[in-house]
């Protein structure tokens, strides 16, 4: 949030299935007036593709979850700050959420409380978003959206989805004033209405007449 307390940065958060990333292509059309900055994690820096690697290779948790935070570094810095700088509107598929709600899972059992390790990491340079759109639908519905079982990354199980579904929306609880809860099942017409909506809505409207 900048100075000026205008809301700039908008993050899309849900398991692998929820639709959040067709969201995020569709929300180019219906947001294009407000010339707002559509980026991802991981896979916005060439740090994200090294991350696309470790997962495809499965490497050990803590190596993966070390990139995810180098991946996160360098977004920051090459394309969210420059960004915010400029007082563009910036939405991104992914954010630091995901880490926690990921890589605390996959690092059960491997280090003590990583989810404290992994904000630990965070804390003191990264940017809180302004506000997060939560997409929540049940495991079984995600899961039958994916591509078929032999094809599907390691963090695509229904045990680990359970797992991190629950994180989000404990994170959820614990920030209600940032958290928009998404149902996803609903159409995805519908949803892009809404979330397009609550963006416009939310937006100072000396931003939303800069971009007209």
């Amino acid at each position: 949030m900048d100075p000026e307390g205008k809301l700039l940065l908008i993050t899309l958060e849900g398991i692998d299935g929820s639709g959040k990333s067709t969201l995020h292509k569709t929300l180019q059309e219906m947001l294009a007036d407000l010339d707002p900055v559509f980026t991802r994690e991981p896979g916005a820096t060439w740090i994200g593709e090294s991350v696309r690697r470790a997962i495809a290779e499965q490497v050990d948790p803590v190596t993966e979850a070390t990139l995810f935070v180098a991946d996160h570094a360098a977004h920051l810095a090459k394309i969210i700050r420059p960004a915010l700088a400029e007082g563009k509107l910036v939405i991104s598929d992914r954010y630091s959420d995901s880490r926690f709600a990921y890589q605390s899972v996959t690092l059960e059992g491997v280090i003590p409380e990583p989810e404290k390790w992994l904000r630990a990491m965070h804390n003191s340079w990264t940017i809180k978003p302004d506000r997060t759109f939560l997409f929540v639908l049940p495991v079984d519905e995600a899961l039958s959206r994916l591509k078929p079982h032999d094809k599907r990354e390691h963090f695509e199980k229904r045990d680990v989805l359970e797992k991190v579904q629950n994180n989000y929306l404990k994170f959820a609880s614990e920030d209600p004033s940032r958290f928009i809860i998404v149902d996803a099942t609903k159409e995805k017409d519908e949803i892009a209405r809404f979330v397009a909506g609550a963006i416009r809505q939310i937006l100072p409207s000396s931003l939303s007449r800069r971009r007209r």
